[in-house]
């Protein structure tokens, strides 16, 4: 069995998609659908279903996806102990950052990450968490920084820190720093009007929920998927936005506005460091989220809670 073939096959099972596999492995869809074919013709059996929507493995494919993935994941163990020999730790790890993290993030990590395992290769891109969350569960991501993730089977996610949410708005002209605005409390900035993210965004449906738990629901100006766009509106007047701390510190014109705590109830946001429980970890995977918690911690302070979240 070619080991090569039995890899296309378990992307295609995978993602469901000869296309997104193709993409996915960066190889020409026919050169895909042959190596596949060929390997049913090996064993005998068809693994695949083909349709207008997809490929969807048959029993035997189901079969052989599980001891596949076993397989692959014993390949690369034994490729991982033998560049532990020589003392390296190698491969290529794709995580996804949100944007507010991203831009205080990138750099401590990619620093950390050259230097405790030089022969390994990073990628990082930026995304909303529901994009990363896919990005998970059909291979182009390892691992995923998180707002507020719920537990479903695909995903492990272990807790990183907290960060408190607050009241965005523009800066008056010639409006003094000192002393800082007062806080607001959660019932009154119902009233204002929002920039905020569409739904299903992590923190529009937190707004949400907690509004709805008081008994009111907020104004909604304008829905913007975006933290620089959003600043940008609520720069221009364009009303105000609840976001992290670290996205209006992390922003080009971070004196442009006037940052606000909110209360009764105080907003904080978890953050979570997403992998997939569907593919094993490599030791160069492990090692890569051991940095991730220790820079976090060093950075924001403990995470909230102890343990594992898992459906």
């Amino acid at each position: 069995m070619d080991l090569k073939q039995l890899e296309y096959f378990v992307r295609v099972a995978e993602l469901g998609s000869f296309t997104r596999a193709a993409h996915v492995l960066n190889i020409a869809q026919p050169a895909l659908s042959r190596q596949v074919r060929l390997l049913e013709v090996e064993l005998r059996q068809n693994l695949l279903v083909r349709n207008g929507r997809g490929a969807i493995p048959t029993e035997a494919g189901k079969l052989l996806l599980d001891h596949g993935r076993g397989i692959l994941h014993q390949v690369e163990r034994a490729r991982e102990d033998l560049g532990r020999v020589r003392g390296a730790l190698a491969g290529r790890v794709a995580i996804g950052l949100p944007p507010t993290l991203a831009r205080v993030f990138t750099v401590p990590l990619t620093r950390a990450f050259r230097r405790q395992l030089p022969e390994a290769q990073l990628s990082i891109t930026e995304g909303l968490s529901s994009a990363m969350q896919e990005g998970l569960l059909n291979g182009r991501l390892d691992l995923a920084v998180l707002y507020n993730a719920q537990p479903i089977p695909e995903i492990e996610l272990q807790p990183l820190f907290e960060e408190e949410l607050v009241l965005v708005q523009a800066r008056s002209p010639g409006l003094e720093e000192d002393p800082p605005p007062p806080p607001i409390a959660l019932a009154q900035l119902a009233h204002l009007p929002l920039v905020i993210p569409s739904r299903p965004n992590a923190l529009r449906m937190q707004v949400e929920t907690e509004m709805a738990n008081i008994g009111c629901r907020p104004t909604i100006a304008l829905e913007i998927d975006g933290v620089s766009a959003i600043l940008d509106l609520v720069a221009e007047g364009m009303g105000a936005a609840v976001l992290s701390r670290n996205a209006v510190a992390s922003s080009i014109r971070p004196s442009a506005y006037t940052v606000r705590g909110i209360e009764s109830p105080a907003l904080r946001t978890r953050i979570w460091l997403a992998s997939s429980s569907q593919r094993p970890a490599t030791r160069t995977l492990q090692a890569t989220m051991s940095l991730i918690q220790g820079i976090c911690e060093q950075m924001f302070g403990a995470p909230p809670l102890s343990g594992k979240a898992r459906d």
